[in-house]
């Protein structure tokens, strides 16, 4: 039975002004089940090779759990709990050797063949949900500028510019267990957009811009743009910049 959409990825990274790149970017496609993939986005952090080791990790985390995952029998939403904590740990352990405190950021979307989707975070790189140009949702940030705006003290808008707005309240590698959200969207349908971006990325734009761009433009294109966008917008002081976009295309529609 046809679902009625195909789905289209791009991904993007860019090292900003930054010295390091310390993100890491994936889609993984299952190795048995078609139409099933795995979009991971990690934004490192500590030192120079510390917050790369640790998005590393994050990514073989990801990526060995994927390719072990059945999905007819198994739960996702269980498995992305699992690539968190398995990373938490082993990012734990590398901070023995490393120079400084390695710790991570995770964003990442699992589609199954049947359409449903999970996603799950920890820290301050987001997944967004679109539907033609309109959000639907979006993961909110384990931050110190979060926790003000949900206690009304700060309005979205006070919160992109707020001096402190890279204090996390929780990640991977950190004293305490990462935080973790989940969300379960049933059935995706045609005309669908996931994206998964560090801040690098979604700090320069609104919700409207970011629907507008993923709507009218295709998932490559859309990647380049709000990075080339993103970099303008950061006037020589941007962080390392990640994405991934996934589209649900309709099927036979006119191009």
């Amino acid at each position: 039975m046809s679902k009625g959409y195909r789905l289209s990825a791009a991904t993007g990274i860019h090292k900003g002004d930054r010295e390091y790149q310390q993100d890491q970017v994936a889609v993984f496609t299952h190795p048995r089940h078609n139409g099933c993939l795995l979009a991971v986005v990690a934004d490192g952090m500590g030192g120079r090779s510390g917050g790369r080791k640790a998005s590393d990790q994050v990514m073989l985390t990801a990526k060995q759990l994927f390719e072990r995952y059945a999905p007819e029998t198994e739960d996702a939403s269980a498995m992305l709990a699992q690539v968190v904590q398995e990373a938490h740990i082993v990012i734990k352990l590398t901070a023995i050797s490393a120079e400084q405190e390695p710790h991570s950021t995770i964003a990442a979307f699992l589609i199954n063949p049947g359409g449903d989707c999970h996603w799950i975070h920890a820290g301050d790189s987001r997944v967004y949900h679109f539907h033609a140009n309109r959000i639907v949702k979006r993961t909110l940030d384990h931050s110190y500028v979060q926790t003000l705006v949900n206690r009304g003290e700060l309005s979205e808008e006070e919160a992109a510019v707020h001096p402190q707005s890279n204090i996390l309240m929780g990640c991977l590698g950190a004293e305490n267990d990462p935080p973790m959200n989940a969300h379960f969207i049933p059935q995706l349908k045609p005309g669908d957009t996931l994206l998964a971006c560090s801040d690098g990325v979604w700090h320069y734009f609104s919700n409207d811009e970011l629907g507008s761009v993923l709507s009218s433009l295709s998932a490559r294109e859309a990647s380049e743009f709000l990075i080339e966008k993103a970099r303008v917008r950061a006037k020589g002081s941007g962080d390392n910049l990640s994405l991934i976009i996934v589209k649900l295309e309709p099927l036979n529609e006119e191009r």
